[in-house]
């Protein structure tokens, strides 16, 4: 275990922000999140402090950046125009939101899913891949700090291999619809080593662009997400149903996400999170 001292920082926020689908609360102070192969319970003890169920060097070495720990936020707040009375009132409601930093396979096939779905949709058909064919996490929790968590068992995302493996049949019955050839194509892509994520990683925002963009059943929002959710790349400015009603009513079609060219994909969050809590 190692506790921190995290300001700008809200575990529940973050779950509820539509970023990743295999986190979420157990509680009003506990979180809990499958992602890199590990299992992670965080516990919120007041006064910005957290409890993290992991080892200082896993903490240092996966979390730190998986939660964006080194970034300003309140920088990134305060960088607001401010005469953008919606995005100051957004950024003030999504106070503790972080953009997180996933794993480009897990995102890219999440985020293929999620294309004319929901969330607890997505969510579900994410797990039901992650049984079939993950290697089996024992969850590590230890009392009196974290409290139980959901499951005695979970399972990682699978590798692009073991997922290149299930047939067009076993995906659609994860529940995933007419996504399933482009999931079955996307992880031939990176089993195969056509897409490597390191490589990726090294590429300029328009080469990486472009080659999300070519990938079967990828189109803009989705690129965006890859980009944003994957690679930190947060000038990206995905645009789905939501952002696209928030531009339209409050932007009067045009909001210039070029005003914020190291945060825009912050924004976007603040914006996504903040409209979809005042609706529900």
């Amino acid at each position: 275990m190692i506790e921190a001292v995290l300001p700008f920082f809200s575990p529940e926020k973050i779950a509820d922000s539509g970023q990743a689908f295999r986190i979420h609360m157990l509680d009003s102070t506990h979180a809990e999140t499958v992602a890199f192969g590990r299992y992670l319970q965080i516990a919120d003890m007041g006064d910005s402090r957290y409890a993290f169920s992991c080892t200082a060097d896993e903490f240092a070495g996966i979390w730190s950046a998986y939660f964006d720990l080194n970034r300003d936020y309140e920088k990134v707040v305060s960088s607001i125009d401010r005469n953008d009375n919606y995005l100051l009132s957004a950024a003030e409601f999504g106070i503790g939101i972080r953009i997180l930093r996933q794993e480009v396979f897990e995102t890219a096939i999440s985020y293929i899913i999620s294309q004319r779905r929901s969330i607890p949709s997505i969510t579900t058909a994410v797990e039901r891949i992650c049984s079939l064919c993950g290697e089996k996490i024992v969850p590590y929790a230890p009392e009196p700090v974290f409290t139980a968590p959901s499951q005695n068992e979970f399972y990682a995302f699978p590798t692009p291999v073991r997922l290149a493996e299930l047939s067009i049949e076993d995906l659609t019955a994860t529940g995933v619809g007419y996504r399933a050839p482009y999931i079955a194509r996307a992880a031939s892509d990176f089993s195969s080593g056509k897409l490597i994520p390191d490589e990726l990683a090294e590429l300029p925002d328009s080469d990486l662009y472009r080659i999300l963009m070519s990938m079967y059943g990828v189109g803009m929002k989705v690129a965006n997400c890859i980009m944003l959710f994957a690679f930190a790349r947060t000038s990206r400015f995905p645009v789905d149903v939501w952002i696209a009603r928030i531009v339209d009513t409050y932007y009067g079609g045009n909001f210039d996400a070029s005003r914020y060219p190291d945060s825009a994909g912050i924004m976007q969050q603040f914006m996504f999170y903040y409209e979809r809590k005042r609706i529900s």
